[in-house]
C-alpha cells in the first residue's frame, strides 16, 4: 500500500511481475490503467450471475453484524450490502462514497455532505440520523474497530444531508478508518424501534441483498433495485460457494464452475499457465504475515524479552519472501511497505545485528535449548511462511514443532484461552491504508484480541499514540519510523512479510475490476462493475 524504500513498490502489473519469481506468462493479469490489474470493460451487455468461490466463511458463524466483523472475509462479503461513507481508490487515496463530499475545519473537525436520493434496501431513505446512530453504536460497542475509528469526541447531524464529527485531538487515519466495512453506515431507525436484528438480517445501502446463505456452504445475493450509483450493479446475482481446498477452486476455475476465485498458491500463474481463458492477478496488499510469542504461556518460554528479540534477530525475512511467496511478498515493520511514510525494515533494531548476537542473548537468558509448538493455519501460503521461520530458528539452536490446523481450529486456540495457553502462533493482519493503523493492534487494552498473549508496554503505547496523532510531513514519518522500532525490540508480536493477494478470473466469462493494491483484504472491491460475458 505504498512506494517508499523498496524498488519493486506497486506501479504496474509488469513492474510487479519484474520484481516477483512468478513468470509473466499468458496467465498472469494485465491492466494497462495504472493502479489497476483488470478494469471491466463497459461495453459488455449487464445481466447474468456471477459465481465466485472463498475460502472461509468464519465471520458470519458469530453474527452478520459488521460492527463486530473482524475477518477481511467477512468485510468481502458484507461489502456487496452495505458501504460506508467514503472509500479508497486505488493509490489509497480516500475517495467519496456516501459522503459525497467534505470539509476538515479543523484538524479534529470533520463535516461530511450526504448523497442525495440514497435508500437501503427496503426502499426507505439514508439520512443523517442513520450516520449519527451508526457511529455512536459503533463507538459504544465492542468491536474491534472502536479503537481505530480514534477519538471521537462528538457526532451530531447538522441537517438531513450533513454530518459534523468533532475528535478530542487530531487523529491521522481517521479517514481511512471510516474507509471498511465496520463503519459502515446502518439502518438505525429499524435497529432502534427493534424491527431488524443486524446479527441476523443484513441490510444496507449497498448494490446488493441477501437471498440466501448457509454458513461454510454459500451465498447468493441479487441486484438491488433503486440502487444509488446508476448502471451497478451490473450482474443481476452473485453466488459465492465457501471452497477450503485450493485444488477445488483451482479446478472450478479450469471447468469454468467459477468466474472469479481467491487463490493463495503463490505457484497458481504457473500451475494454471495454459488454461484456456483462465488469468491470475497477483494483487499487492499492505496485509503482512506476523509471529506472535506468547508472553503469558505457561513456563515463561517468552516473558524474557532477550529471548524475544533473538527470536526476531534471526528471522530472514527475505527468504520468506523469496521462498515462501515466491517472491510477491516484501519485508516490513508494522507499517505495511506499500504505503506512504511507511518506515524502512532494513533500519529496526534487529536488522542490525546478527546471529552471534541472537546467540549471546539466548545464553544470557539460559534459553539456549529453547523448544516451542508454533501454530499455524492450514490456508497457503501460511505453512510455507511457518517453515522457513522453523529453519530460521535452527541456526540459532531453537527446535520449533509445527502444529498446522484448520482456520477455525487455529483461532479456538489463540483466542480460545485468557491467558492464553500456546506457545507462538502465525498470523496475518490487513494493513489498511494508514501506515499507522496496524500499529492500533499493538496495544492489547485497546485491541482486546491479544489481552491473553500480549502485556502492555507503555513505551510501545506511547509510541503508537504518537505515530497516529502527528499529522502528515516529515515529523510523522519519523513517528512511524519510532513505532516500527519499539515494535521490534518489543518483540511480542513480531512483523514479517507482506502478504499477496491471488485472484483466479475466467476471462472469456467475465470482465472484472481489481486494484493493483490493496488495503482491506478486499478483493471483490469492484463487483459492482464485473460483467458477465455472455458470446
Amino acid at each position: 500500500m505504498r512506494i517508499s524504500h523498496f524498488a519493486c513498490a506497486a506501479g504496474t502489473v509488469v513492474a510487479l511481475a519484474g520484481c516477483s519469481a512468478a513468470p509473466l506468462d499468458s496467465t498472469t493479469a494485465r491492466s494497462d490503467v495504472p493502479g489497476y490489474l483488470a478494469v471491466a470493460d463497459g461495453a459488455v451487455p449487464a445481466g447474468g450471475t456471477l459465481d465466485l468461490q472463498m475460502t472461509v466463511d468464519i465471520g458470519a458463524a458469530t453474527g452478520l453484524d459488521p460492527q463486530l466483523a473482524d475477518v477481511a472475509t467477512s468485510w468481502q462479503l458484507m461489502s456487496l450490502v452495505y458501504e460506508t461513507l467514503v472509500t479508497v481508490g486505488p493509490d489509497f487515496g480516500v475517495q467519496p462514497a456516501l459522503a459525497e463530499s467534505w470539509e476538515t475545519p479543523s484538524p479534529t473537525e470533520y463535516v461530511f455532505h450526504l448523497r442525495d436520493a440514497v435508500t437501503f434496501s427496503n426502499g426507505r431513505a439514508m439520512t443523517a440520523d442513520d450516520v449519527v446512530g451508526s457511529l455512536q453504536r459503533l463507538l459504544a460497542g465492542q468491536g474491534v474497530w472502536q479503537a481505530q475509528v480514534g477519538p471521537v469526541e462528538r457526532v451530531s447531524a447538522v441537517d438531513d444531508r450533513t454530518v459534523a464529527v468533532k475528535l478530542s485531538r487530531p487523529y491521522a487515519p481517521f479517514l481511512a478508518a471510516l474507509a471498511n466495512v465496520p463503519a459502515a453506515v446502518l439502518p438505525m431507525k429499524e435497529i432502534s424501534e427493534g424491527s431488524l436484528d443486524p446479527a441476523k438480517t443484513m441490510l444496507g445501502t449497498g448494490p446488493f441483498e441477501v437471498e440466501t446463505h448457509r454458513q461454510d456452504v454459500s451465498w447468493r445475493f441479487k441486484r438491488r433495485t433503486g440502487y444509488w450509483a446508476a448502471g451497478k450493479p451490473a450482474a443481476d446475482t452473485v453466488t459465492v460457494v465457501i471452497s477450503a481446498q485450493e485444488q477445488a477452486r483451482m479446478a472450478a476455475l479450469q471447468n469454468g464452475s467459477a468466474d472469479v476465485a481467491m487463490l493463495g498458491n503463490v505457484d497458481a500463474p504457473k500451475l494454471l499457465n495454459g488454461a484456456r481463458g483462465t488469468r491470475i492477478g497477483a494483487q499487492t496488499t499492505t496485509d503482512f504475515y506476523y509471529l506472535m510469542l506468547n508472553s503469558n504461556a505457561p513456563g515463561g518460554k517468552f516473558d524474557d524479552p532477550r529471548v524475544r528479540q533473538a527470536i526476531n534477530i534471526a528471522l530472514d525475512r527475505q527468504a520468506m519472501a523469496d521462498s515462501a511467496l515466491g517472491g510477491l511478498g516484501r519485508p516490513t515493520g508494522v507499517t505495511p511497505v506499500a504505503l506512504p511514510g511507511a518506515c524502512d525494515p532494513a533500519l529496526v533494531p534487529s536488522a542490525q545485528a546478527d546471529l552471534d548476537r541472537a546467540r549471546q542473548l539466548l545464553r544470557e537468558a539460559g534459553s539456549e535449548n529453547l523448544t516451542f509448538r508454533l501454530a499455524a493455519y492450514s490456508t497457503g501460503p501460511a505453512p510455507a511462511v511457518a517453515q522457513v521461520i522453523q529453519q530460521n530458528l535452527e541456526r540459532i539452536g531453537i527446535r520449533v514443532s509445527i502444529e498446522q490446523l484448520d482456520e477455525g481450529s487455529w483461532a479456538g486456540e489463540v483466542y480460545g484461552e485468557v491467558p492464553a495457553t500456546f506457545d507462538a502462533a502465525l498470523s496475518w493482519f490487513a494493513g489498511y491504508a494508514d501506515a499507522g493503523m496496524a500499529g492500533r493492534w499493538w496495544n492489547p487494552e485497546q485491541a482486546g484480541f491479544n489481552a491473553g498473549f500480549m502485556a502492555p508496554n507503555p513505551a510501545l503505547n506511547a509510541a503508537i499514540d504518537k505515530a497516529i496523532e502527528t499529522p502528515a510531513g516529515p515529523e510523522r514519518t519519523t513517528a512511524l519510523q519510532e513505532l516500527c522500532d519499539a515494535v521490534d525490540t518489543d518483540g511480542q508480536m513480531i512483523p514479517l512479510v507482506t502478504k499477496p493477494a491471488l485472484v483466479g478470473f475466467r476471462s472469456d466469462a467475465v470482465s472484472p475490476t481489481f486494484y493493483e493494491t490493496e488495503g482491506y483484504g478486499h478483493l471483490f472491491r469492484g463487483i459492482a462493475d464485473f460483467r458477465l460475458r455472455t458470446d
